[in-house]
């Protein structure tokens, strides 16, 4: 039953920022506070501008337009569900993807790092990386900002998941990138023999064994493929550096995101000289190697 109290879009919005505030809700799927989650949500549901709530607070809505919302608002809190299967988009920087359960919803610090400037100074002129890989795309997002940093690659985007695959062909075919985007199914680099490129990237799991027992309810909607990675979250990373000199080009580079592992990484390669990216979001939370310091 819908308070007759909720009349005006302010109404709504003042309404699920309490109940998600006494629910405690996890945010960190697009958003990090109940407001930006609440107004998100209710101005998708609404179909206006996601940038712009202040014109339409005190505009009463229909009483369709308040059960879709208090429908919506509702599911968000007693399922758990992010906000981004609820609506089924998620966005990197000014890059809407679609997403749902078959996939994680796209976060990544590497996403930042491709957005302006990318990979500098490190990669100087981004007309000359003729062949990229993204291991691990999911939902393909991160193959896409790859095409669009890096407009001369071909771009190889690789997956263990079929149906998370499916999710990146969506995507990939809604920015009209077939013919650059190859999509492949491998377990890590076991399906790309011969296959060499001028820059990798991944966001691969790396979850813990004791942070998978402590996730909040919201991500254990997420498939635990794409975020367990053993006891010390490393298992493929481990894979990851033992197999990515032999698929990058003399010079090449590769930008891996370990998330908060970054001791648990330096403790197991303690020979490695890794560089660790800053990010407007975190720092500390991607590596980069080049090739010829890569283990052979």
């Amino acid at each position: 039953m819908i308070p007759p109290e909720l009349v005006t879009l302010r109404d709504f919005l003042r309404w699920a920022v309490s109940r998600f505030n006494a629910a405690g809700l996890h945010f960190g799927h697009g958003t990090q506070n109940a407001y930006d989650e609440a107004a998100y949500l209710l101005l998708h549901a609404l179909h206006l501008p996601l940038d712009r709530i202040e014109p339409f607070l005190d505009a009463a809505l229909t009483e369709n337009e308040r059960e879709t919302i208090f429908a919506l608002l509702n599911r968000r809190i007693e399922e758990r569900i992010p906000a981004a299967y609820l609506t089924r988009e998620a966005w990197l920087g000014d890059f809407p993807f679609y997403v749902d359960e078959r996939v994680i919803v796209p976060r990544s610090h590497i996403a930042e790092l491709l957005l302006d400037a990318p990979l500098s100074p490190w990669i100087s002129d981004a007309g000359a990386v003729g062949s990229a890989l993204d291991l691990c795309t999911g939902s393909g997002c991160l193959a896409i900002l790859l095409a669009h940093a890096f407009p001369k690659a071909r771009i190889d985007a690789v997956d263990i998941s079929v149906e998370a695959l499916e999710v990146a062909a969506r995507n990939v075919a809604d920015y009209q990138l077939d013919e650059r985007i190859e999509l492949i199914r491998s377990d890590l680099f076991a399906g790309l023999a011969g296959r060499r490129y001028d820059l990798i990237i991944s966001n691969p799991p790396y979850v813990t064994g004791a942070s998978m027992l402590a996730l909040p309810a919201e991500y254990r909607h997420e498939p635990t493929l794409a975020l367990a990675s053993g006891d010390d979250g490393l298992d493929a990373v481990k894979v990851i550096l033992s197999n990515a000199r032999d698929h990058l080009e003399p010079g090449g580079i590769l930008a891996v995101e370990v998330g908060g592992n970054r001791a648990i990484v330096e403790s197991a390669f303690p020979r490695l000289d890794f560089i660790w990216l800053e990010s407007d979001n975190g720092e500390g939370m991607v590596f980069l190697l080049q090739q010829e310091q890569l283990p052979e």
